[in-house]
């Protein structure tokens, strides 16, 4: 027994002094992405709302097959109200579009627990500065805005359609307005930063009611109003803008 031991123990340590030698050492775990739940915590979500309930409450009703997952927007509005009814008529309970707690109640137990699986994101090296910069991956429909390289704040992003595509490249924040009007469409662009031409990062209504139903005419839209306002507050003129493809 105890020179099979001192076999294995001299096998273990051949091994080790090979590894060494080669420069190699033992491969890492690869990483895990982060995985979460949507809350079944009742909000009481209302028409004309924005916030995470109203998200909670969209996926809930994708998974209960009443909405399209492209209009997962955080936004309620008519089509939201409308997959309510619906889900409502599928359940038997009175189709108002209203989400009082015996239609949440319904709602959560028959969706039941919705795992959500968030890979880390795949941020461009030209993102990483020294100070802020706004990094935005029309692969994955995101706007991050980076400190020192480090993510702070992230929100889902929409780009420009076939014939007015959002430019891709490096760019820097030319000027901003935080009351915009479009000259051309007459359109509102609330906390626009403007960095290739017309182009810019704004707030979109159209995009917080619609999704990606609809696209822009070649801006960066963003639908969460207060995440928009609080980025256009903290960008300056001059900060680095990259938009890719990861």
């Amino acid at each position: 027994m105890k020179k099979v031991i001192r076999l294995l123990l001299g096998i273990a340590t051949a091994t080790a002094l090979i590894g060494a030698a080669s420069g190699t050492e033992p491969l890492a775990a690869p990483a895990q992405a982060a995985v979460s739940y949507v809350s079944s915590t009742y909000t009481a979500p209302k028409k004309g709302q924005t916030n995470g309930g109203v998200k909670a409450l969209q996926q809930r009703l994708v998974k209960a097959r009443a909405l399209s997952s492209s209009f997962v927007t955080s936004y309620f509005g008519v089509l939201t109200e409308a997959a309510v009814k619906k889900f409502q008529r599928g359940q038997g309970l009175k189709a108002d579009g209203r989400v009082s707690r015996p239609t949440w109640d319904k709602l959560v137990a028959t969706t039941g627990k919705i795992k959500i699986t968030t890979a880390s994101p795949k941020i461009d090296s030209r993102c990483k500065v020294k100070g802020r910069a706004l990094c935005i991956d029309k692969t994955k429909d995101k706007l991050y805005y980076l400190e020192n390289s480090k993510i702070i704040r992230s929100y889902d992003a929409r780009f420009g359609c076939a014939a007015t595509r959002t430019r891709e490249g490096r760019f820097s924040v030319l000027w901003k307005s935080r009351n915009h009007v479009s000259s051309i469409y007459h359109t509102p662009m609330p906390y626009a930063m403007f960095f290739s031409g017309g182009q810019a990062v704004h707030y979109s209504a159209d995009f917080a009611a619609y999704g990606y139903r609809h696209c822009s005419h070649g801006c960066v839209n963003i639908r969460n109003k207060a995440g928009i306002r609080w980025i256009f507050d903290q960008v300056r003129t001059g900060d680095r803008v990259v938009v890719y493809r990861s």
